[in-house]
């Protein structure tokens, strides 16, 4: 089958779409060695075929979008890993082609989703949790503006802004996005109802409610118990600045673990996270999936049940 017909807006208008989990967690479980600052990176350029089986992986669980393996991939970081400017395009390239052929070879309508991660994550020392690294919008801006440029020369369907932490680079990113007119998500990582950096998700969400290219909004990669009232907030300021038009949300936690920079490892909490994708459904989101440590299991249970779904149509 080929890709999907049609664009990722259109769908999200009719009905829920399903994501895929997390890249990471995938490549490990396939037994890869993501250590090093390059984490998922590092299989993209040393393993791909083992990136292409992930991404197989979800799309044969039921995912209806995949997103690619350019997270962490930055030009400045990667320069001096020894990657010169045109070895990370490549990459960046690499990354569409592959979630796209498993997109075509699978069964069912897929979407491809670039994955355009915060400046936090390029460091690889868990800033992307912490947010406020004391650069300007306009630095920002300057840092996403040629990474998202060479993943839109690749041709994904859309862009996922995720796990931003802060206003600040919301900002950042929404510039660029205007410039391209490219469709995008947008997803901050929040944590005790604020985003990561402290800041208010009500004015967070505000920043993107009224941009065009914005098709969906919401959270990824925190806590489950996060994602309610996240997408309360989101629903309420898309709401404020569409009128009558209600922007679609988006949703796909982690499993409720914490990462630890220090030690590059995850704590899982003692209970496990409840799910609740009926409610995050009520209260708006479209795109559900799984962020860090959730696998094609549970993306799997989420196809096979998907919520607020009646009819699997287009």
């Amino acid at each position: 089958m080929t890709r999907a017909s049609g664009p990722l807006a259109e769908a999200l208008a009719r009905r829920t779409v399903i994501l895929d989990g997390g890249l990471g967690n995938q490549l490990a479980a396939q037994g890869c060695d993501l250590s090093g600052g390059l984490w998922t990176a590092r299989v993209l350029a040393e393993q791909p075929d083992q990136v292409a089986a992930a991404h197989t992986a979800y799309a044969r669980a039921g995912a209806q979008v995949l997103t690619t393996a350019s997270y962490q991939i930055g030009y400045e970081a990667f320069a001096a890993r020894g990657y010169d400017r045109g070895a990370t395009t490549a990459l960046l390239h690499r990354s569409v082609d592959l979630a796209a052929r498993a997109a075509e070879a699978a069964d069912h309508e897929v979407w491809v989703a670039a994955s355009v991660g915060p400046y936090g994550a390029v460091l690889a020392d868990g800033s992307e949790y912490r947010g406020r690294y004391g650069l300007t919008v306009r630095e920002l801006a300057a840092f996403h503006r040629p990474r998202v440029e060479a993943l839109l020369a690749a041709g994904p369907d859309v862009l996922a802004l995720e796990t931003v932490p802060d206003p600040d680079e919301a900002e950042a990113l929404l510039t660029v996005l205007a410039e391209t007119g490219a469709p995008a998500w947008l997803a901050y990582t929040a944590a005790g109802g604020r985003t990561r950096s402290g800041a208010p998700l009500s004015g967070a969400f505000a920043l993107a409610a009224g941009s065009p290219q914005v098709i969906a909004l919401g959270v990824n990669c925190c806590d489950p118990a996060e994602v309610l009232p996240a997408l309360r907030t989101a629903a309420a300021a898309a709401g404020a600045a569409a009128g009558a038009v209600r922007t679609p949300l988006v949703a796909y936690p982690n499993d409720g673990s914490v990462w630890e920079a220090a030690t590059a490892t995850w704590h899982a909490p003692a209970v496990p996270a409840g799910w609740s994708a009926a409610a995050w459904h009520d209260a708006g989101a479209r795109l559900i999936g799984g962020c860090c440590r959730i696998g094609p299991d549970r993306i799997a249970e989420l196809s096979a049940r998907p919520p607020g779904i009646r009819n699997r149509g287009k």
